[in-house]
């Protein structure tokens, strides 16, 4: 189409008589529209065969992105060194950890309400390293409520012991239960019966 078109644009153009008549302009415009409706016709036909990597790449990138949007990533809880705080806190942070399906890794220090994890997350979600120290004790008010003198909580220490599981209602009151002095377990068999070691790739 290309080249008739063209050749009418420029017979048009370069006529004998170099006289561009009333017919002459409407040829010419006729050309220009031939010349133009070739050149949108080629494009449709090569736009496709540009855009076809990244159509085909599209579903793709859209399942990527969907699945990065949908998949939590994996952040697990390593305790090293809590010595506990208000109890209320303590529940809700482990209902998130629970809801989210996060391991506990206990590393180090977890006393006081910390220990309430055991009563919270899955124990299949909750392991010890050889580092890993627990400690027990009485529920009190907050200090700042009791001019700074520690005042054990009887409600308290019932809805703490109401949380955690035999394994650790036993050793507790194996160890003449819960009292103002903090009662300790380390690394080692007793503290395995509680809770399993965690796998070396921990």
């Amino acid at each position: 189409m290309w080249p008739s078109g063209t050749r009418c644009l420029t017979n048009c153009q370069h006529s004998k008589d170099r006289i561009v008549t009333h017919q002459c302009r409407r040829d010419c415009r006729q050309c220009l529209d031939i010349v133009q409706l070739g050149l949108t016709i080629t494009l449709m036909r090569l736009t496709p065969m540009r855009l076809t990597p990244m159509r085909l790449l599209w579903p793709f990138l859209s399942l990527t992105v969907a699945l990065a949007v949908t998949t939590p990533a994996r952040a697990d809880l390593h305790i090293t060194r809590d010595h506990g705080g208000y109890v209320s806190e303590y529940k809700a942070k482990y209902e998130r950890i629970r809801a989210r399906h996060e391991r506990v890794i206990i590393d180090g220090i977890c006393n006081s309400a910390c220990t309430l994890v055991f009563g919270i997350v899955p124990m299949n979600k909750i392991c010890v390293t050889p580092r890993a120290s627990l400690g027990f004790h009485q529920a009190y008010y907050d200090k700042a409520f009791t001019f700074g003198i520690k005042v054990t909580s009887a409600e308290g220490t019932s809805d703490l012991m109401s949380y955690y599981p035999s394994t650790v209602k036993d050793w507790i009151r194996r160890n003449g239960g819960l009292t103002t002095e903090m009662k300790k377990i380390k690394n080692g068999p007793e503290l395995w019966k509680i809770v399993d070691p965690c796998p070396e790739d921990y």
